[in-house]
């Protein structure tokens, strides 16, 4: 400590010591701490406790983010309707999309049952002593900025709404709400908008075969749409395939690029006490994606589903339901939502399993003789933010995962890391409701059944809910509900391991992991365009006799190989199926297309647009094996008119939009998320086209005279390597920049050289934040 506070005085002559206007450091401050700001306003915060860290988190995080942090903490009041309209939508750009009075009813509900002071004063379910502190401090700092500062973001600068009154409970709501995000949080207007039906209400009529059921639209009412995964990869080497003999992370989440879901990153520092830095989502006060000086890490969706529904039979219409005690009443919470014109009230009903609800599109509507309700196992505890926290404590994969165990707060993602001894891992030990299939086969009712033939989640029967259809307890588990680390899959090696949002199934194509309940995914089934791509990066390097080097692999970002396009060419196959359309053009400009998604490459435009309208069968000839995941499905299907004609509409829809098949994908594709010039980028469609860097246009606002203004994808993307002598290579880009702010100078600069393919040298030491420092705050408060 001494050494950096000696080394901090010496740069006092280049880079002055700002002292923030707060209250003065005397001893009645609570909070202190010290943040260095270096390039691209990366925020490196020490102090000398967890309190004080988390102060200085808030403020930095606040200065970064203010308007997203504001509105996060307004839905977390249940006070949208209040001052945004209550019939306004509120779309997270993930999963929730619902009006606000309908988010403020779900919220509002929640306050009542005050469901999260209630996991504040649990021992097992709620959070320890440090996360505490981390969650006070954050919100203190978050207040010190908003009283010291002038709000100049337009997104919300002058807002009402903005006042430095945010307390712990705020931010403990904004969290919970959080760990909702793939499970009641999908199920929003289904819950709020739920009444008892009429006798003539048909409920599901009659109950279809599988074979009938639209899988898309129903994974899509399940908050899995298929066109908009919710999705990432990672790649860990081990010593045993590294130049370094020492492990290796390549990480890069799939996330939105504006809103409640984006990543703003920090370095936090309690000197001979905690040492981490990564990426954060808002709200969040500790390092949810990064790495310390043993470890690094970086998480992608998982496919286990976080809740199971139960469903009811009732006596006929209204409230009642049956169970093996007898029958029961639905118990119904009225809520009052403030709204510009007064109070609404809204009724909630639900089951002591959890919320009743009408959702004909997931097969699960509220009929004259059955009705649902969803046991949610992320709503049954407050232990996300000590499971990050204890992470960064790591000294090994193997120690990192002890801790995530020990947390048993890991809410919707798999967990790939590698450490400096030259280990690497792979994970899902996320929170799994504790369901093993031979539960699931005693407990399907027929319904249920066919949710998980079509979906492979299983609908159980809720008169036995409270007994032998209940979810079990497992010895190992952190708490009653969900399955324990023993049932959980998990693989520890020293070559490499992989994970792209598929199942837990294929890791490394060497050691699949089988024999774990239906619930967490599949086995032994197909893998995406973008698995494949992924894994090959690795494969075919090593196959070359090539160990991943640090450059090496943190190239593989911008290799933007596209492994559907490699696929569909073996043999002439692609060039056949566009010279059957007869467009000469077109064609030429396909068969001159370098096979990338370079910001360069010509001829792109038309794979894109091709891949998005094949047919949902007889593309291949070669069907999926699962002796060769990685290497099919293959074989393009020329003599299929359905592919010919896909890319005949494909040609077709750029003439449309007067777009050159042989424009540059750079002057086509570019920055979108608010404010950003339009940026041309690299990179293209992930899971059906095969990018890694895998980018999409949703819900665009700016740049929309652009073909694809990019506002989801490739976000905190870090490339960690471990070297000999305890150091450390950390490179990363913040594809959007640090300050969402569009006046800040932190807004754009990151994407600008995310679109020259460059990357941020991570000030991680003393020296190495000197060298790249811009300015220093010291903040204090109570």
């Amino acid at each position: 400590m001494l050494r950096r506070l000696v080394a901090l005085a010496a740069t006092a002559a280049l880079v002055p010591l700002v002292a923030v206007p707060t209250a003065d450091a005397a001893p009645r401050d609570r909070y202190r701490a010290s943040i260095a700001i270096t390039k691209h306003g990366i925020p490196h915060i020490t102090a000398s406790d967890f309190g004080s860290l988390g102060f200085g988190s808030g403020y930095a995080a606040t200065e970064a983010s203010v308007c997203t942090l504001a509105d996060t903490l307004v839905t977390a009041r249940g006070e949208r309707s209040k001052w945004f309209g209550p019939d306004r939508r509120y779309n997270d750009q993930v999963t929730l999309d619902a009006s606000n009075l309908q988010v403020d009813a779900f919220v509002a509900g929640l306050h009542q049952r005050k469901v999260v002071e209630t996991l504040l004063k649990d021992p097992v379910r709620g959070p320890g002593t440090e996360a505490r502190a981390m969650v006070d401090g954050h919100v203190a700092g978050a207040n010190e900025w908003l009283r010291t500062n002038k709000v100049t973001d337009p997104a919300c600068a002058g807002a009402p709404y903005l006042k430095a009154n945010v307390t712990a409970l705020d931010l403990w709501y904004g969290v919970y709400l959080a760990n909702l995000l793939a499970s009641a949080g999908v199920f929003v207007e289904e819950i709020v908008d739920a009444s008892p039906p009429t006798v003539g209400d048909p409920g599901l009529p009659e109950l279809p075969v599988a074979a009938d059921v639209d899988r898309d639209a129903l994974l899509t009412a399940l908050g899995r749409d298929p066109e908009a995964p919710f999705g990432s990869n990672a790649t860990a080497v081990g010593g045993d395939a590294t130049t370094t003999g020492k492990g290796m992370l390549l990480g890069n989440p799939h996330f939105p690029w504006r809103g409640r879901y984006h990543f703003t990153q920090q370095h936090l520092t309690i000197p001979g006490t905690y040492d981490v830095a990564g990426a954060s989502l808002i709200g969040s006060p500790a390092v949810n994606i990064g790495w310390n000086k043993d470890v690094a890490w970086s998480h992608t969706v998982s496919t286990a589903y976080r809740f199971t529904p139960y469903e009811y039979k009732t006596p006929g219409p209204g409230t009642t339901y049956l169970t093996d005690a007898g029958p029961q009443e639905l118990i119904r919470d009225v809520v009052e939502v403030e709204t510009p014109d007064g109070t609404v009230t809204e009724d909630l009903y639900r089951t002591p399993e959890g919320y009743v609800v009408d959702s004909p599109a997931t097969l699960m509507p509220w009929g004259p003789l059955s009705v649902w309700a969803i046991r949610d196992a992320n709503a049954e505890h407050l232990r996300t933010i000590d499971t990050f926290l204890d992470m960064g404590k790591a000294t090994s994969v193997r120690d990192l995962l002890r801790r995530q165990d020990e947390g048993a707060g890991m809410p919707w993602v798999n967990t790939t890391a590698a450490d400096r001894n030259g280990d690497v891992l792979y994970a899902d030990h996320s929170v799994v409701p504790n369901v093993p299939d031979d539960l699931v086969q005693r407990c399907l009712t027929p319904t249920g059944i066919l949710l998980q033939q079509v979906a492979g989640l299983p609908g159980l029967d809720g008169t036995f809910a409270g007994s032998t259809c209940a979810w079990r307890t497992d010895a190992d588990a952190q708490r009653p509900g969900i399955l324990g680390p023993e049932n959980l899959p998990v693989e520890v090696r020293s070559d490499w391991v992989m994970n792209a949002n598929d199942s837990y199934w294929l890791p490394n194509p060497e050691q699949p992991l089988e024999g774990y309940a239906g619930i967490i995914g599949c086995e032994q089934c197909e893998r995406t365009m973008r698995t494949r791509v992924v894994s090959h990066y690795v494969l075919d390097r090593l196959a070359a006799g090539r160990k991943e080097s640090p450059r090496s692999l943190r190239a593989h970002e911008h290799e933007n190989r596209v492994m559907a396009g490699e696929v569909m060419r073996e043999g002439g196959a692609l060039d056949q199926v566009c010279d059957a359309t007869g467009e000469t053009e077109a064609c030429a400009a396909l068969q001159d297309w370098d096979g990338h998604s370079d910001a360069a490459s010509r001829g792109y435009a038309i794979f894109e647009e091709f891949v998005g309208r094949l047919p949902a069968v007889g593309v291949w000839l070669t069907p999926f094996d699962p002796e060769d995941p990685l290497g099919t499905p293959r074989g393009l299907n020329v003599a299929n008119p359905l592919v010919v004609q896909a890319m005949s509409d494909a040609i077709a829809a750029l003439r449309e939009q007067d777009i050159a098949f042989d424009a540059p994908w750079g002057s086509l594709q570019v920055a979108g998320d608010r404010g950003a010039p339009p940026i041309p980028l690299g990179g293209g469609s992930g899971d059906a086209v095969g990018n890694a860097n895998a980018l999409a246009s949703r819900w665009a606002r700016d740049n929309r005279d652009h073909y694809r203004p990019v506002t989801y994808g490739s976000s905190h993307i870090q490339a960690i390597s471990f070297l000999p002598g305890g150091r450390v290579d950390a490179r990363t880009i913040l594809t959007y920049g640090q300050s969402e702010n569009p006046l800040s100078p932190y807004s754009t600069d990151q994407t600008r050289l995310f679109s020259q393919e460059k990357w941020v040298h991570f000030a991680w030491t003393d020296a190495q934040v000197r060298r790249d420092l811009v300015r220093r705050l010291v903040v204090s408060g109570p």
